[in-house]
């Protein structure tokens, strides 16, 4: 396929990538029935453990926790051998390393899964308050925390900053379906940053506060936006939010391009609407 990747490469992204958007239909969609019916939203790994009320559950969380895992393999391949071109600077080293950390956080959230799928809906449980107690309890362990808090509160505004400044259409193929479902990638975006940086915020709290309890994962992230004024309604709007997500990260299992393996001269959203602000086309 390319001088640049092995042929593995794609089949692996294309599954994190679904895998991923299975995970925050799931979640969205419980926030949604949350926000309507009443009642709290919850976390990543309880909302998928709802599955294994159904006979085709435990298979279906084998399968997501094998494509997470997939996400990281993907991501380290992805940092390791360059290939969206970053660079060798000192953005290009940032933006790489930015994509082994949410490799490594999907990786963990796989395991979890696939914890949840061996041993029921306990052998998930941990996630951040746990993590975050074993920081806590290292030296210098409050100031290590508020920094995971502040890169927490960074990567939500990224993804905000990726959805507002439609970076995101830099790796998607122009298709008619992804021309059509374009504003759903943009509001997706901009909500897992929100979601992600109140996350963020809610580590930092415990860093200051010296206690553990005080972060947590995506399930007290939404229940903080629940008990704001107005809550139901801002956490329905969220949990569409994450819905649109799901759809986001569809899209990029179906048609993202890698430049490294695609060439430079793959039609992309971005560069369509270059070309069209050009007058190009």
């Amino acid at each position: 396929m390319s001088d640049y990747a092995p042929d593995w490469v794609v089949p692996v992204m294309r599954a994190g990538y679904l895998s991923r958007a299975v995970v925050y239909a799931v979640v969205g969609g419980l926030a949604l029935v949350a926000a309507i019916r009443g009642g709290e939203a919850e976390g990543t790994t309880d909302a998928l453990a709802e599955l294994q009320a159904h006979w085709w559950g435990t298979p279906l969380l084998w399968l997501i926790a094998a494509g997470l895992i997939a996400y990281l393999v993907w991501r380290l391949v992805d940092a390791a051998l360059d290939l969206e071109a970053y660079g060798h600077g000192a953005k290009g080293v940032v933006a790489r390393a930015g994509l082994v950390v949410t490799g490594v956080i999907h990786g963990a959230i796989g395991v979890a899964v696939a914890g949840v799928a061996l041993r029921g809906a306990d052998g998930g449980s941990g996630g951040t308050q746990t993590m975050t107690a074993k920081l806590m309890a290292m030296p210098f362990g409050p100031w290590l925390v508020g920094l995971v808090g502040l890169g927490t509160i960074g990567a939500g505004i990224y993804y905000a900053y990726k959805g507002i400044s439609e970076k995101y259409k830099a790796h998607i193929r122009v298709t008619s379906t992804t021309q059509r479902l374009d504003p759903v990638l943009k509001f997706g975006c901009i909500a897992q940053g929100v979601v992600i940086g109140v996350i963020g915020v809610l580590i930092c709290y415990a860093a200051v506060t010296a206690d553990a309890q005080a972060a947590g994962g995506v399930g007290e992230a939404l229940g903080k936006i629940r008990a704001a004024p107005y809550g139901w309604i801002l956490l329905g709007v969220t949990a569409v939010g994450l819905m649109a997500f799901a759809v986001e990260n569809a899209v990029e299992g179906l048609y993202r391009v890698i430049p490294r393996c695609d060439g430079p001269d793959v039609m992309t959203l971005a560069r369509r609407a270059k070309l069209a602000a050009q007058g190009a086309l």
